[in-house]
């Protein structure tokens, strides 16, 4: 039974604005009054309502044929740069159509596109910007075409295309050369434990029943008449991992909320760039870093929210999650304290540079020192680089 409602009866009713209902209603009272009361004046009026409603029926009534391609030129953009699309229109019929309307829908709002009268074949094409003043997914459409009585008592909406997704990802600040210094190069930093196969040079010690004769050293085995292997020690893989906080009780405005989600954005897209291991966990768990397109549409849906979890509990996880990571950064608003800073700093495996990146809108770039934990000032994104240059200083 609800099948057949949407299949028939919804498509039907759909049509009717909230001002046709009215008519309608009114219709059906004063056809019932005149009746039930003998009034002339009420029954005319129902008449002429009907007739109305049926003059109405006869301007949506009817096929269209169009052919719509709607073309966003580019899916992800930045905070700031403007979206631009176009929508081509083709009468596909044989026969002329007539002037109509097409609506596009870009997230709460309504863009409205006026068709001229259309000759068979003819193409009509508009072009249409979308500014994006702020991070988002902007659902844009899908088109639809609309026609309606000239007293809107009915209103049909035809679609044509399926909706597209606009990210508008946060604003990012190139890094190149001021991550050198502190994220760990190719070849890792070497450890006291031996391995019988990495790239950092160790020793050589005699052979044992079981090692990979490639790593012989045929020299030493000539001189010392017995067979002697290279062994190496381990080395640690550039890992970085990322802590952004979402609670917004730590931020004190949305800017700098904003500001603190950019500064995260920009340290992953360039440890991505550099392709290093990269991990970004925020208090609603961890984001995609494949790519860096992953990352920045991840980013783009953040909300954030008052939570229960701070920065130190996020910092806390970060550690049992990435123990492997061999560069933290803490990205937290103005509002964590020193003493906050101090503990997440304390849940971070001994040998693990850490950084905590506190952005304060408008404030002066600075470093300072909490024990081992570095504390980078960031008041605006322009000033990251600077910062991170301090650093590695």
């Amino acid at each position: 039974m609800s099948s057949l409602w949407f299949a028939y009866a919804w498509p039907a009713l759909s049509v009717v604005s909230i001002l046709g209902w009215v008519v309608l209603a009114a219709t059906v009272l004063l056809w019932i009054a005149g009746q039930s009361w003998g009034w002339q004046e009420a029954r005319s009026a129902a008449l002429v309502a009907f007739l109305l409603f049926l003059f109405a029926v006869a301007f949506i009534l009817g096929r269209s044929a169009y052919g719509v391609v709607l073309d966003m030129s580019r899916t992800r953009v930045a905070v700031g740069d403007d979206a631009v699309g176009s929508i081509a229109v083709s009468n596909t019929s044989s026969r002329p159509l007539l002037p109509a309307d097409l609506e596009l829908p870009v997230g709460s709002n309504t863009a409205v596109f006026h068709l001229p009268r259309m000759k068979p074949a003819q193409v009509h094409e508009d072009l249409f910007t979308i500014p994006t003043a702020r991070r988002a997914v902007i659902v844009v459409g899908p088109v639809r075409s609309v026609r309606a009585d000239p007293l809107h008592l009915l209103r049909r909406r035809v679609l044509w295309t399926d909706p597209v997704d606009l990210y508008v990802h946060p604003r990012t600040t190139a890094l190149a050369g001021s991550a050198a210094g502190f994220i760990r190069d190719l070849e890792g930093m070497p450890t006291t434990e031996l391995s019988s196969a990495d790239v950092s040079f160790h020793a050589l010690r005699d052979y044992v029943p079981g090692d990979d004769r490639r790593h012989i050293h045929w020299k030493t085995t000539a001189r010392t008449n017995k067979l002697m292997v290279r062994q190496f020690e381990e080395t640690r893989r550039a890992h970085l991992a990322i802590s952004l906080s979402i609670n917004t009780d730590e931020y004190e405005s949305e800017a700098e909320f904003e500001l603190a989600i950019s500064v995260a954005a920009s340290i992953g897209r360039q440890a991505i760039r550099e392709q290093r291991e990269l991990d970004v966990l925020t208090q609603k768990g961890p984001l995609r870093c494949e790519t860096g397109r992953n990352m920045l549409d991840d980013m783009t849906r953040i909300v954030g929210a008052p939570l229960r979890r701070n920065a130190v509990d996020l910092a806390r996880t970060l550690a049992d999650t990435v123990p492997n990571a061999s560069v933290v950064f803490f990205v937290v608003g103005s509002g964590v304290t020193a003493t906050q800073l101090r503990s997440a700093a304390a849940s971070v495996p001994a040998g693990v540079r850490s950084l905590a990146v506190r952005v304060q809108a408008g404030a002066p770039a600075a470093r300072a020192n909490i024990a081992d934990l570095t504390v980078l000032t960031v008041g605006d994104l322009d000033d990251l680089a600077l910062v991170l240059r301090k650093a590695a200083a």
